[in-house]
């Protein structure tokens, strides 16, 4: 059977420096299975084909530029190999030519020198020739020599050298032409590359420097950060401590801890120290408890309490407002929700801790103290279920608000008994 007549035939058009490819199939297995492993990675199919024909467009031009200076090349040098023949040739005929001359002028039997020389020399002549020989001698080489620079001066056919040099001047200028054109070509190729690499790299080093900027002010969430800081800074100043914010300030070996509280630093030399680490992405509790001990170590700080804006981006099986150690803890504090209740309860719980650690509290109560803390947690636990059934409950809100508030009271109630109790031992001391 005859093979089916393709109704579309495939076509290609340059257009205003643009080209129109028709119905062209590339049956080449390397190139289909590169563009099908572009598409399969997410690029896209008409960018992938149009990058394929621009490269190998410019690696054709520089190939291209390549052979046409490899054949100028292997010209230049096939008229190099002629012309030496020719010369060579030319040079034969000149040293035949000479040599009959010279056989002519001075051979033994034939030549004109020994002619005239057996009839001025013989033995028959008697008169004196030296003269006459010395004239003739001084004749034949000013003849030969014009003849010589005649023949090798002049540009017509009886200079055996006239051709070469045509063509030698002839196919040096012909290359030199060329090789200026071609130079002019690739030097124009090479400036186009030069600026286009350089704006690449310019575009590169402006989205590093972006992207750079960028980690650096949204890594570790600078908002959050920010509102974080202030926040602890309204809570440390009622109680007399001094807070600094210290994210871009590096401490003993790095920049790990974004707030720092020295206790009662506002009086006097601080009695402890509580490091606050604020995120806004969820971390493990290993990573979590490692950041933590590095920033206490790094800002000499004698708590840690690990900060995220929400319950969900807590370390898996962590809960808000539970201890680590002894020295850490964990806690939720949004900025948006407009309450800092559970972030003032880690602050007083931290506080307590720290103080108690570093003693001079001997007449601290503490099992009143404990007990305080429980009754605060406790209350949390009933502020965090009132706020679920404030999420979940739209009939009953103003009536749990008002619980809610009173709750909250209660829970400010218990953090002043405990400064109150941890403030009476160290005075008692």
């Amino acid at each position: 059977m005859e093979a089916a007549t393709p109704l579309r035939h495939p076509r290609v058009h340059v257009l205003m420096g643009r080209v129109i490819v028709e119905n062209v199939v590339v049956d080449d297995p390397a190139t289909a299975a590169f563009i099908d492993r572009r598409i399969s990675a997410g690029d896209d199919p008409v960018d992938v084909v149009n990058d394929a024909i621009e490269v190998g467009a410019r690696i054709l031009e520089r190939e291209q530029a390549a052979v046409d200076a490899e054949f100028v090349k292997n010209e230049f040098e096939k008229v190099s190999r002629e012309v030496e023949t020719a010369f060579t040739d030319k040079a034969r005929v000149v040293a035949e030519f000479f040599g009959t001359k010279v056989d002519e002028v001075f051979g033994e039997e034939n030549g004109h020198l020994a002619r005239e020389l057996q009839r001025l020399f013989g033995e028959g002549s008697t008169a004196a020739v030296q003269h006459q020989l010395r004239e003739v001698m001084r004749d034949q080489s000013a003849r030969m020599r014009e003849d010589l620079l005649r023949q090798f001066s002049s540009a017509d056919g009886s200079n055996p050298l006239a051709d070469f040099k045509a063509a030698h001047l002839r196919t040096a200028r012909e290359a030199a032409t060329r090789q200026e054109a071609q130079l002019d070509a690739m030097r124009e190729q090479m400036v186009a590359l030069k600026l286009e690499i350089a704006g690449l790299r310019s575009e590169r080093e402006k989205a590093a420097e972006v992207a750079a900027e960028h980690a650096r002010g949204t890594a570790k969430g600078r908002p959050y950060e920010e509102a974080l800081a202030e926040a602890l800074e309204s809570i440390a100043r009622g109680q007399g401590d001094d807070c600094d914010a210290v994210g871009d300030f590096r401490g003993g070996g790095g920049r790990k801890g974004d707030v720092l509280i020295d206790i009662e630093g506002c009086s006097g030399a601080p009695r402890g120290r509580i490091v606050f680490e604020a995120k806004n992405s969820r971390r493990s509790r290993k990573e979590a408890l490692s950041d933590l001990e590095e920033a206490m170590a790094q800002r000499a700080a004698d708590y840690g309490v690990w900060v995220v804006p929400s319950a969900e981006q807590l370390p898996a099986r962590v809960e808000g407002l539970r201890e680590v150690g002894g020295d850490k803890m964990f806690v939720v504090y949004d900025p948006e929700d407009g309450s800092r209740l559970a972030l003032e309860v880690a602050y007083s719980l931290a506080r307590a801790r720290v103080l108690m650690a570093k003693g001079g509290v001997d007449g601290l109560d503490a099992p009143a103290l404990r007990a305080e803390v429980e009754r605060a947690l406790g209350a949390m636990d009933e502020v965090r279920r009132i706020k679920l059934h404030l999420t979940n409950a739209a009939g009953g809100i103003e009536q749990a608000r008002a619980v809610l508030d009173s709750m909250a009271e209660r829970v400010r109630a218990h953090l002043a008994q405990i400064s109150s109790l941890v403030d009476e031992a160290g005075e008692t001391a």
